[in-house]
């Protein structure tokens, strides 16, 4: 029997986390998730605060398992756990999971060279993409922007072609073709999203 989940995202662009979600829920789980984004923008009145977002997404989009993205940005992953705890305690089930990049979802894209040349539609480029060590990625003031300029580089087009690349549709693309998150593993906040993943599979038998 195939179980739904839904994330709920800070915004549009971190529905990139979907595949690393998938990834992740396949290490610990035999069960098949079908994937849900939650897609509030249409809402009116729109949602306020995270604790009308997430009673919105369980309305239109009800699933067994529930993921919360916030980005800690300036806080730390201890504080943004706390402040996400502090505001889903009063929420009914489904079970929940907070999903916290350090700063920005993209630092977590900026691993695999081959998935960034391809994403970028230039598999066999030999551009030097300089892409930053794993264990500065939690540190990069803006991943975003860091991701945006690496894809931009790996895509080898002149600046007056470049101007049409759309790096948001790169994102997309580039989420897609990591087929293994496990560099990550190195990483405080991916350890403990894959932490509580797993405790929640267990509790729930869904291993």
């Amino acid at each position: 029997m195939s179980l739904s989940y839904t994330l709920v995202s800070d915004g549009s662009s971190d529905r990139m986390l979907v595949p690393l979600l998938d990834w992740l829920l396949s290490q610990h789980s035999a069960r098949p998730f079908r994937p849900q984004w939650a897609d509030l923008a249409w809402t009116q009145p729109p949602p306020r605060t995270l604790a009308d977002r997430v009673v919105g997404a369980l309305a239109m989009y009800p699933c067994d398992l529930l993921f919360v993205h916030r980005d800690a940005e300036k806080d730390s992953l201890e504080d943004r756990r706390s402040q996400l705890e502090s505001a889903l305690s009063m929420l009914p089930p489904p079970p929940r999971v907070p999903v916290i990049p350090v700063r920005m979802t993209e630092a977590w894209f900026l691993f695999d060279e081959n998935a960034v040349r391809e994403a970028a539609g230039n598999p066999n480029g030999q551009e030097p993409l300089s892409l930053p060590l794993l264990s500065e990625i939690e540190s990069l003031r803006d991943p975003k922007s860091a991701l945006t300029r690496v894809l931009e580089c790996a895509s080898g087009l002149p600046a007056r072609r470049l101007k049409r690349f759309r790096p948001g549709v790169a994102f997309h693309r580039l989420a897609t073709l990591i087929d293994d998150f496990t560099p990550l593993r190195v990483l405080p906040a991916f350890q403990a999203l894959e932490a509580d993943i797993a405790k929640v599979v267990r509790k729930n038998a869904w291993a």
